[in-house]
């Protein structure tokens, strides 16, 4: 693992648990602009850790400290995520500057490294999220290309099988959505958000009779 000490941090709140770990893309056309931003004191960004797109590991902030990777988000009642998360930025450039997939030798140290993260932390399946779940407003990352299936084949995470029955009651698939953890207050941007993660083919923001029944399905398996 390769060190570069960022200055943008603080301490976590004392009575506050580390229970989410969050994925994000860096969103920039370099890794080194990527690393440059997040040790920018101006900037006032930060990940406890980054994954190049080569496999190479960085270490950023302390777990023990809090990364300023979340900004404005919310998940399952809670607002205050950079307080209570670990958060990853992922090399790529994003949608902004040509989103790609994911190489082989990034994803592979993804699931290294969350897996170690995993077993130290009592994170539960349900929160480990992307930065559009728990910001969907704002945020589109990590994005369609990222095998969010993959990763909960291997524990990170959870991937719902379809609900048998098919919801078409709106308040319904709300209700659900809001049990799953996302902020409702605007539907459209929170269905463009669980399709992003769960469905990523159709990322639309419209209902559809599979969008329904995965809503459903996850909902269930969510305590």
């Amino acid at each position: 693992m390769k060190k570069r000490t960022s200055s943008n941090f603080d301490h976590r709140p004392v009575d506050v648990s580390i229970d989410m770990l969050v994925f994000h893309y860096t969103g920039m056309q370099t890794a080194l602009s990527a690393l440059d931003r997040m040790c920018d004191l101006e900037a006032e960004v930060s990940a406890h850790y980054m994954v190049d797109e080569d496999g190479s590991i960085w270490s950023l902030v302390e777990e023990v400290d809090r990364a300023w990777h979340a900004g404005v988000a919310y998940w399952r009642g809670n607002t205050n995520i950079n307080a209570r998360s670990i958060g990853i930025e992922i090399v790529n450039p994003g949608h902004q500057f040509g989103y790609c997939e994911f190489p082989e030798a990034q994803m592979q140290s993804v699931i290294e490294l969350a897996l170690d993260v995993l077993s130290r932390h009592p994170i539960p399946p349900q929160n480990v999220v992307g930065h559009s779940d728990i910001a969907p407003t704002r945020k589109t990352d990590p994005g369609e290309f990222f095998n969010w299936a993959r990763l909960a084949e291997l524990g990170i995470g959870l991937w719902p099988s379809q609900a048998d029955h098919l919801e078409q009651d709106l308040n319904a698939l709300a209700s659900a959505l809001t049990h799953i953890g996302y902020n409702v207050s605007n539907l459209s941007m929170a269905l463009k958000a669980f399709q992003r993660h769960y469905r990523p083919k159709r990322v639309t923001g419209r209902i559809d009779s599979e969008t329904a029944r995965l809503i459903i399905g996850l909902s269930q398996i969510i305590e």
